[in-house]
């Protein structure tokens, strides 16, 4: 393949969400003689920060670490909601001159290497007009993520069309979706459905968490003791590196232990589910994985507020599997009947 007359740049990212941000940042920083250019599917950017919309959408990773080492995160929450993380991204964008290298409603479908011209062919659609552009570039970044932007993933369920209530994936969140005083049922035990769980349990009905099997779940403070100690006597800039190395070295230590010391790590995570639901809470069957930690993510909740919803009565986890949906809500295989009126798929 040649070369013909398309538009070239050296750094040619795709996506415009937190990883296609911090490239660009970083290339105008570091590489200012650089050209630069961000395709982006969506006419927005922030990614997946923009795109999920469902109840107390936020962070599983802290903000010390997720956040970018050249912006200092500043706000005192450690596991931040969406928006605050998506004002941070457009905010890096803005510091540092990126927006107008993002083309928006460009959807890459294909990048062809040519030989000859030792350059990458890149071939985006356009969602404004519908018109095919192909653009140049030495150095191809790709920063598109893992998600199916257009259809989240639905499992096939026998029955679901029998179901007289109502279906919503979380990835495709309705704007009017009203579920106060409902009854609901979250189906799934990641971080969307721990998110889910405590923020929709304060106005439903009834809320269920049903699982196939659980999750290593771990609490975590919603704002960093260290961090709001060293606050009152240090510049936030020292603070956020300080706390941002903490947090990365004490990853590392929690990692080389689920690999190194597995059922040690897991007597550890364990406990603190306990303590968090109390001595006569079937923890064995709702929070006890049956593989070691970080065999799978761990995830996290704030304040341990997915355990308070469960304690106070607002939330309940079931762990079954689902035989079929029927007119009245789940029929699971262990014969039990969860009714409902919205169920979520998380």
């Amino acid at each position: 393949m040649t070369m013909n007359n398309n538009e070239s740049v050296d750094v040619l990212i795709i996506g415009a969400g937190l990883a296609g941000i911090g490239a660009a940042c970083q290339l105008r920083r570091n590489c200012p003689d650089h050209s630069i250019m961000v395709l982006e599917s969506r006419a927005a950017s922030g990614g997946t920060w923009d795109l999920f919309r469902y109840p107390g959408f936020r962070s599983d990773s802290d903000m010390y670490t997720y956040s970018y080492g050249f912006k200092p995160w500043k706000d005192k929450s450690t596991i931040a909601d969406g928006q605050k993380i998506l004002s941070y991204i457009r905010e890096a964008a803005a510091e540092n001159d990126v927006e107008k290298h993002i083309r928006y409603q460009h959807k890459v479908v294909a990048a062809d290497w040519s030989s000859a011209d030792k350059r990458w062919l890149v071939t985006a659609e356009r969602g404004d007009t519908g018109e095919s552009v192909t653009i140049s570039c030495k150095f191809m970044f790709n920063c598109s993520g893992y998600f199916d932007y257009e259809k989240g993933y639905t499992p096939e369920f026998a029955g679901i069309d029998d179901f007289s209530g109502q279906v919503v994936h979380a990835q495709h969140w309705p704007e009017d979706l009203d579920y106060k005083g409902k009854r609901v049922v979250v189906i799934g035990s990641g971080a969307t459905a721990i998110t889910l769980v405590p923020a929709m349990s304060k106005d439903t009905a009834s809320l269920v968490m049903l699982q196939r099997t659980p999750t290593y779940i771990a609490s975590l403070p919603s704002e960093d003791p260290m961090a709001k100690s060293m606050g009152k006597w240090l510049p936030n800039s020292w603070v956020f590196r300080l706390t941002r190395w903490k947090k990365v070295f004490f990853q590392i230590y929690i990692y080389q232990l689920s690999r190194r010391k597995p059922q040690q790590l897991k007597k550890f995570l364990l406990g603190g589910v306990r303590k968090a639901l109390g001595p006569d809470y079937d923890v064995a069957t709702h929070f006890t994985p049956d593989y070691n930690p970080w065999d799978q993510r761990l995830c996290a909740v704030p304040d341990g507020d997915m355990f308070t919803a469960i304690r106070e009565g607002r939330a309940e986890v079931v762990t079954d599997h689902i035989d079929q949906f029927n007119g009245d809500g789940i029929q699971l295989k262990s014969g039990k009947q969860l009714d409902a009126d919205i169920v979520i798929l998380a």
